[in-house]
């Protein structure tokens, strides 16, 4: 008699303690999705992770520079924000890193697909870009072409950095050409340094954005950037779909920072015109 009493005690506290679990998941969860533009301004700290390269963030002798992160000071200006700057090169890292609030924008030049739609709300586009194929010019690979023709690709291997936005256009293009690109995801290696591995020679192929490789091309003249991956796209800055006020006051700041010129000056200083 004592041990069915007991046994009954014991699923009345296994109930009570899954129950009480529960509630404290639900709180979880409700807590991850309740920052938008109200939460943020209370705490006075707008966290935003980009990529430690050109296009994002960088230092050049004792100075921070970087597209992104000039931005995100003019941003910081016209909000009255604190902005906190994060670096994280694995770009699905950063997506989670958004979902879970430690991010509230990845400022990363993001072509805005429909798949990624489907999850995430995008600023009005901050740049217009196209990938583009890394390699030496002839006069650096002993004697060879460059490539031309998208079909020549197969069997070669392409190095871009983890999680980099040129994979999904790279699994379409090898159904398009019908055989087998080599694609190699490389986690501690930037598109920069991936420009300056195919310049020595270490590689024979790298994907990366036009902006980049346009930045690249001034210093090394060793490359060939005129292979099309992609079309060009529009790329932007991705927010939570939790978050429409952050949305909405993050294109009008943007609005306001191409108004006053100070957009076309960050812009020319990183990026030249194609």
């Amino acid at each position: 008699m004592f041990t069915k009493k007991l046994l009954i005690l014991y699923i009345i506290l296994l109930v009570i303690t899954i129950i009480m679990m529960g509630g404290l998941i639900f709180i979880k969860e409700k807590t991850i999705i309740t920052r938008d533009y109200p939460e943020i301004r209370k705490e006075g700290i707008l966290r935003i992770v980009t990529e430690y390269d050109r296009s994002g963030y960088f230092v050049s002798g004792a100075q921070i520079e970087g597209f992104q992160y000039e931005l995100s000071k003019a941003i910081a200006r016209l909000s009255g924000l604190e902005v906190f700057i994060y670096l994280d090169m694995n770009l699905e890292s950063s997506f989670e890193g958004l979902r879970t609030n430690h991010y509230d924008i990845i400022a990363r030049n993001i072509p805005t697909t429909s798949e990624l739609k489907e999850d995430y709300f995008f600023t009005d586009p901050i740049v217009l870009n196209k990938q583009v194929l890394i390699q030496r010019k002839k006069a650096f690979n002993n004697g060879i072409e460059p490539i031309r023709n998208q079909l020549d690709l197969a069997e070669k291997t392409l190095y871009v950095p983890e999680s980099s936005p040129a994979l999904l256009r790279l699994q379409n293009l090898k159904s398009e050409i019908g055989d087998t690109i080599y694609v190699v995801e490389e986690s501690f290696y930037s598109s920069d340094q991936l420009i300056i591995m195919v310049a020595k020679g270490d590689i024979d192929y790298a994907v990366c954005d036009m902006q980049v490789a346009l930045a690249a091309e001034t210093q090394y003249p060793e490359i060939d950037i005129k292979t099309d991956i992609s079309f060009t796209q529009l790329q932007a800055w991705a927010i939570r779909k939790t978050s429409p006020v952050l949305l909405d006051s993050l294109n009008h700041w943007l609005h306001i920072i191409r108004e006053t010129g100070q957009f076309e000056q960050i812009y020319r200083q990183y990026y030249l015109q194609f």
